[in-house]
């Protein structure tokens, strides 16, 4: 079989020397440094083989954080509001990182933050007790957004069955969600935790703390039937299915004419505050009353990063099974980054656990989207990239690993 890749991934796999990513993950995919120094995007980073988020993470040790705290103290004073209403939205699934969010900009940089949430597919039990005690603990004012549950569950067998996306819609709808109420509640700041510059997109992200708008609203002459689910457009679905346009009500995002018009900023609180995933942890757990799972997550080693939604394990098993980088991967790298690991003991906790079959909600995620587990696994060894992966003695395995 000829060696081809499938989702555009390089048919190279390299890995970076710092951490334990490879260049195989999606969005942006790493760009390592060129002959000339600098990345795809002309970015100067410092060695050889050293992926983005770590060349990041070496640079925010130049960043002066006391004189970017006193900057955004001053950038809010513009929105900040003492009259009872919001004066910025918070878009949060009750996870470590929306928490700590919320609750610093309140009691730190003294805001009103509404923290807006679009409900996971299917809550964990510990995710929902999370997401209670961010206003009942952490005293944090939030708005609960629950998208037809029907079309919910359609749109994401579709995804998971055309794409091996189990999670696209969900993402949808977090990514839109923020700035569709900031417009009903003439609210004109939306605050994000960390940039996902932090992990690996692309190096210029870092440099500002705006967001781009782009990434949440669509063109004034935009026709929405032309949004698509597991590759599928809102009209494909309305000329197959028993639904009808009104359904999608939620899942519609913003025209740029209404940003404008609604004078709409998104920024980053991790461009001010240095950003490290297991202190929002800490924090949260002291402020706000999150809890980490009883169990550690299918996948990987850690308790209390995305356990709001039974879907995300599959959501990993999916990202292992197509672009060879599974949960513990993600996790590892960014402890690595942030010191709280050695690249060794990274690669050991990627070896014991990445790509472990995600069987705690499995049976709630067949019933979820109404599919046999025949199903199922023909649709897992569909998505396997021939580059990536070969049987051997009847079992799939990597090519290549950080191992």
């Amino acid at each position: 079989m000829k060696n081809f890749s499938l989702y555009g991934l390089p048919e190279k796999v390299s890995f970076c020397k710092l951490c334990v990513i490879s260049n195989q993950r999606p969005s942006s995919t790493i760009e390592f440094k060129n002959s000339d120094g600098k990345n795809k995007s002309g970015i100067a980073i410092d060695d050889k083989g050293i992926c983005d988020a770590c060349s990041y993470t070496k640079k925010k040790l130049e960043i002066d954080w006391k004189k970017r705290e006193k900057q955004l103290f001053e950038f809010l004073s513009k929105y900040r509001k003492n009259n009872g209403e919001p004066d910025c939205i918070v878009p949060s699934s009750g996870g470590k990182d929306s928490s700590f969010t919320a609750h610093i900009l309140k009691n730190k940089y003294k805001m009103n933050p509404l923290t807006v949430t679009w409900a996971p597919s299917m809550w964990t039990e510990i995710g929902f007790e999370n997401f209670n005690n961010l206003s009942k603990i952490g005293g944090i004012n939030n708005l609960l957004i629950t998208p037809n549950g029907k079309l919910h569950r359609y749109l994401t067998k579709t995804s998971f069955l055309n794409l091996g996306h189990p999670f696209q819609p969900f993402i949808h709808g977090q990514k839109i969600i923020g700035p569709k109420i900031a417009k009903k509640l003439n609210i004109q700041l939306i605050i994000y935790g960390e940039n996902q510059a932090e992990y690996g997109n692309k190096l210029e992200d870092n440099l500002t703390y705006y967001m781009n708008n782009q990434f949440f609203c669509v063109d004034d002459n935009f026709n929405f039937k032309d949004i698509k689910f597991g590759g599928k457009s809102i009209q494909n679905i309305l000329d197959e299915k028993n639904f009808n346009f009104n359904d999608f009500g939620a899942y519609l995002p913003l025209r740029k004419k209404e940003v404008l018009e609604s004078k709409i900023q998104m920024i980053f609180l991790g461009y001010f505050e240095k950003w490290d995933p297991q202190e929002c942890f800490y924090y949260a757990s002291e402020n706000t009353g999150f809890k980490p799972a009883k169990e550690r997550s299918d996948g990987t080693y850690s308790k209390y990063t995305e356990i709001d939604d039974k879907i995300v394990p599959m959501h990993f098993y999916t990202t292992y099974i197509k672009f060879g980088i599974g949960r513990a991967t993600y996790d590892a790298a960014q402890e690595i980054r942030n010191n709280k690991i050695t690249r060794e003991e990274g690669k050991n906790l990627v070896k014991k656990f990445d790509g472990e079959f995600p069987k705690t909600y499995f049976k709630d995620f067949l019933d979820y989207i109404d599919i046999s587990e025949n199903e199922f696994f023909k649709k897992i060894d569909d998505l396997r990239s021939p580059h990536l992966w070969e049987k051997k003695d009847s079992k799939w395995v990597l090519k290549q690993s950080i191992i």
